[in-house]
């Protein structure tokens, strides 16, 4: 299982690629609940998006007999192992389902990764990774269930309590839990008196479904607004899984309408361009699914988005996700 001192070899091996992102109180949010609720930037990463911390770490880490490296990715992560390649100077393989949305594929494909686009699932993208791995020699790089991934992804909680130590709450977007895994490892190591909420969409989230039903499960995924959240969490899953379902002390899901307010109102008030997955957990404030006491942080993960898709968001068009329908609605405080 990976340990603080993981996390903070990760802080070496990042610093100056990916470390010290702004962390910024939202008066908005803090007047709305009557608590101080802090934002973690990571939508300041160079490439977008907090994966960057994992992918950095554990392909610094490879051996100079490493051909190349590939992964499954819903975007961000991809976009991270294809920046992170580049550094190296190893080529990079993408594997990713339909249901990604076009301008994270070609995201990824501007930073100098091959990409291919296999299936209607992130398992099904997950398959060909592993089919590269075995027999082309790549070094797979997972999302969220590899030892370095996690510690990297950890480094976010080491600078949240070193910036506010007093953070009583933390809100961690919840996908295939790498993020929330590293970052429990690194905030209740230092304080175990904290509380961390894991927080996903109500639509796919094959993490909160694994934790309650007691074992990886798998799940249809569905295209959604949170689309970075989406995908399953590996039925062999040996690190993130148990972690998140040992450390997490609470699952909250949101709807697909509380997320379109949540990118609303994370633009109009705080003006952050962000992606669905970025704003679960305002998402979760606004729809008051949770009670917090003290200063809470949540992790505003990633603003790689379809910039139609958000100017529909917020000049409150109707948004069409598959055959699922969320009716606009302007904003309004």
């Amino acid at each position: 299982m990976v340990q603080l001192s993981d996390i903070f070899a990760a802080q070496k091996t990042i610093a100056g690629h990916a470390d010290n992102t702004p962390l910024i109180p939202s008066p908005f949010l803090s007047q709305k609940t009557g608590q101080q609720v802090l934002l973690k930037l990571e939508i300041t990463q160079p490439m977008g998006a907090f994966k960057l911390r994992g992918a950095i770490n554990a392909i610094m880490r490879l051996n100079d007999q490493a051909v190349g490296v590939t992964c499954c990715s819903t975007g961000n992560h991809g976009r991270a192992v294809a920046y992170a390649a580049q550094l190296r100077g190893l080529k990079a393989v993408v594997c990713m389902s339909s249901l990604v949305p076009k301008a994270k594929v070609e995201g990824v494909e501007q930073l100098g990764a091959t990409v291919r686009v296999v299936g209607q699932s992130q398992d099904e993208a997950m398959a060909e990774s592993d089919r590269l791995s075995r027999e082309q020699g790549f070094v797979e790089i997972s999302p969220f269930d590899d030892e370095n991934v996690i510690a990297g992804q950890g480094t976010i909680g080491l600078e949240l309590l070193r910036d506010r130590p007093d953070i009583r709450t933390l809100l961690v977007p919840l996908s295939g839990g790498g993020l929330a895994a590293g970052i429990c490892v690194a905030a209740k190591a230092i304080n175990p008196d904290i509380t961390i909420i894991g927080i996903s969409m109500d639509r796919g989230a094959a993490m909160a479904a694994s934790i309650r039903a007691q074992r990886p499960v798998e799940l249809d995924e569905v295209a959604s607004l949170a689309d970075s959240l989406g995908g399953g969490i590996g039925m062999n899953n040996k690190l993130s899984y148990p972690l998140c379902r040992d450390m997490l002390d609470q699952l909250v899901l949101v709807t697909e309408e509380e997320i379109y307010r949540a990118m609303q109102a994370l633009y109009f008030e705080d003006r952050l361009v962000a992606e669905g997955a970025s704003v679960v957990g305002v998402a979760a404030l606004l729809s008051r699914k949770i009670n917090i006491v003290g200063p809470t942080a949540t992790i505003i993960t990633g603003r790689n988005l379809d910039m139609d898709l958000f100017t529909n968001i917020i000049t409150g068009n109707d948004v069409l996700l598959g055959e699922y329908h969320v009716k606009g609605q302007h904003y309004a405080r």
